[in-house]
């Protein structure tokens, strides 16, 4: 194992003793934001500290058969385990490795999810209805929480645009590489000869900023207006003014939430979906500029990108930017993308250690 990667790791078991002894503190416990942050970091900590634990285990035990083998009568023994500890070290320090890759900060985030119909008219919106259904569905089994921020309905069904906000622990995490263009291509209901038709939708994951974020926006760049919500929610919710929508003048960008009664909860949604948009185009142009030095196809979010493929007449799909290919396409329109979200985070690994080894000059 190289200096410099034990030298990191032997920090964890210190690290993580101290943990413990705050997470004792009364204190502590009583700041319930700070006990979060102490607790998952407890949890990346302990992850790292067993495995390295494990591995010094291996490493001692490795010493240790390799002076047994100069003894006649171990000789046999010793061998058999020279080489499954010889197998064995590699492979965790592998894992090692991959633990220590910088982790996202906003991965632990609640997310907004906005899903926009594009190229093909009304059988986009019904896609990006069937989107919205996926997501949902994947939600329900990851045990978060999901509700609609604002919604334009397409005229045969599905939506012109949906923004959902997704609760639970570590949404971002999981959800911020379906950033970018979803293709499908079907026999549309309104297909009268059969043929397959193509559409698209885009897909922008946006993690959920600290309301310390969203009060840093001057509210002299903000123009607020109020206006009648539309679709389900009684006579009330069409009667008033409760839909806000908020533009921020400096970069045009708008944010609108209409699904709550009241126009100050309304207002402070649209506040936050406004502060995670103003955010994601401060990263996605942070992006633009480390494209030219950085070849990875994972996590660049820009919706201009077809990232996937949804082919229904041979229930197919298919994540261009890593080659993955599944026939499973009914189970996955019904929330079972944790094959294809697992395969991009490992994609995504892959590419961080080829980063690391390659270094900031560009040579291994």
């Amino acid at each position: 194992m190289k200096t410099y990667l034990r030298q990191q790791l032997e920090r964890y078991p210190i690290r993580l003793k101290e943990l413990d002894f705050f997470l004792q503190q009364p204190e502590v416990v009583q700041d319930m934001e700070r006990y979060r942050a102490l607790t998952r970091e407890h949890a990346e900590v302990s992850e790292v500290a067993a495995v390295f634990e494990k591995f010094l285990h291996d490493e001692s035990a490795l010493s240790q058969a390799r002076e047994m083998a100069d003894d006649p009568e171990m000789a046999e023994m010793a061998r058999e385990e020279i080489a499954s500890l010889e197998a064995s070290l590699p492979a965790l320090e592998d894992e090692l490795q991959r633990l220590l890759l910088p982790k996202d900060p906003d991965d632990v985030r609640n997310t907004f999810l906005e899903i926009r119909a594009g190229t093909g008219g009304d059988e986009s919106a019904l896609f990006a209805g069937d989107l919205l259904r996926m997501y949902t569905r994947y939600a329900e089994r990851q045990g978060w929480r999901t509700e609609i921020v604002s919604e334009s309905e397409g005229e045969v069904g599905g939506f012109k645009e949906v923004v959902i906000r997704v609760v639970g622990d570590g949404v971002y995490g999981k959800l911020k590489f379906e950033s970018g263009g979803h293709r499908v291509q079907r026999v549309p209901a309104t297909e009268t000869q059969g043929r397959i038709h193509t559409s698209a939708c885009t897909v922008a994951a946006l993690p959920e900023p600290d309301e310390a974020q969203a009060v840093q926006i001057n509210p002299a760049d903000l123009r607020i207006d109020t206006y009648r919500a539309s679709g389900a929610g009684g006579q009330h919710i069409n009667k008033t003014d409760s839909a806000v929508r908020i533009t921020h003048l400096p970069t045009g960008i708008v944010a609108e939430c209409q699904d709550d009664r009241s126009q100050h909860r309304n207002k402070a949604k649209a506040m936050q979906v406004l502060a995670a948009r103003i955010k994601e185009k401060e990263r996605s142009e942070r992006a633009a500029k480390e494209a030219a030095t950085r070849k990875g196809l994972i996590g660049s979010g820009d919706r201009s990108d077809r990232i996937r493929t949804y082919n229904f007449p041979q229930g197919r799909l298919t994540d261009h930017r890593i080659n993955l290919t599944l026939y499973k396409l009914q189970f996955i329109m019904e929330g079972d993308l944790d094959e294809v979200i697992a395969a991009l985070l490992l994609a995504r690994k892959a590419e961080q250690l080829e980063e690391l080894e390659i270094g900031p000059g560009g040579r291994a």
